[in-house]
Parts: structure tokens; C-alpha cells; sequence
């Protein structure tokens, strides 16, 4: 029955990241909110939302030159 608490938990405050994301329009605040989401729940369906939102935040404030160069560079460190 743990399992069915975290996971009402990881719904509520997605609910509430969402929020404000969407509606408040605080998107610095909802970036950490769905950070914590992913660390206290990182098995949760909600997870899996918050990376969704947390990309498109990404996409929506850094260029896309940015993004492409942080995305070769993280892939050359693992061809070392």
C-alpha cells in the first residue's frame, strides 16, 4: 500500500507543478518543483511526466544552438 501513497503523493504535486507552470506562468519555480518530483519519485508515472515537462522547458528558454552543443558534448564524455 506504500507504493499507492507515494504515488497519490508524486499525482499531487505534479498537479501542482502543472499549475504552476501553466497557470501561474512561473516556470523557474515549476523546473524545481518537477525536479523534486523525479527525486522522491523517480519510479512514478509522474516521473516520467516531469522529464517530459522539464524537456520542454529546456526547449522552450535555451537556444537550440545550446541545447545541440550541451547534447554533443554530453555524448563525446561518453565515448571516453
Amino acid at each position: 500500500m506504500i507504493e499507492s501513497r507515494f504515488s497519490t503523493e508524486a499525482g499531487q504535486q505534479y498537479a501542482s507543478a502543472y499549475d504552476t507552470h501553466y497557470v501561474t506562468k512561473d516556470v523557474n519555480k515549476a523546473f524545481c518543483l518537477y525536479e523534486g518530483i523525479i527525486a522522491a519519485h523517480p519510479d512514478a508515472k509522474e516521473a516520467g511526466y516531469s522529464r517530459s515537462q522539464i524537456l520542454n522547458i529546456v526547449n522552450a528558454v535555451v537556444p537550440k544552438n545550446e541545447i545541440m552543443d550541451s547534447l554533443k558534448e554530453l555524448a563525446r564524455i561518453h565515448f571516453d
